[in-house]
């Protein structure tokens, strides 16, 4: 009976040896799963502002572009035909309609085709040359002048 437990206390001091490798392995996979999800989440986060913003900087042109011809169909009534009336009510409903607090509404994309198609009807027929370009990129700096 003696001679089996200094056996068994052999094969603990070899097991811990023999497992090292696999120890190491599952620690490492672990440290970085953990800061993958950290790094991840951050990245998330950052790719996620950007296209709110974009988004959002894009529905407050499509706004913009609503209430100055708003203001113009205040001053005359007939500065437009019923139909761009009638689209541009269609346009201002879809802006007002947006699911901002909802980004995983599966209808947004469809919600800003839509948008961006009214608001080239609208341009067309009015014979306008509005276009929306995004916020300028530092490497349009050149083009801006003031």
């Amino acid at each position: 009976m003696d001679s089996q437990q200094p056996n068994s206390l052999e094969e603990d001091i070899f097991d811990s040896s023999l497992n090292l490798e696999e120890t190491h392995f599952k620690e490492g996979f672990n440290e970085g799963y953990n800061d993958g999800l950290a790094s991840g989440k951050e990245e998330g986060r950052q790719v996620g502002l950007k296209h709110g913003f974009e988004i959002g900087e894009e529905l407050g042109f499509y706004r913009g572009c609503l209430d100055v011809w708003n203001s113009a169909i205040r001053i005359d009534p007939t500065c437009f035909s019923s139909r761009v009336q009638k689209t541009m009510k269609t346009m201002e409903n879809l802006v007002r309609n947006y699911p901002i607090s909802d980004p995983e509404n599966e209808s947004v994309n469809e919600i800003m085709e839509s948008l961006r198609l009214k608001f080239r009807s609208i341009c067309a027929t009015l014979n306008a040359r509005l276009e929306y370009s995004g916020y300028p990129k530092a490497s349009d700096a050149k083009n801006i002048e003031f």
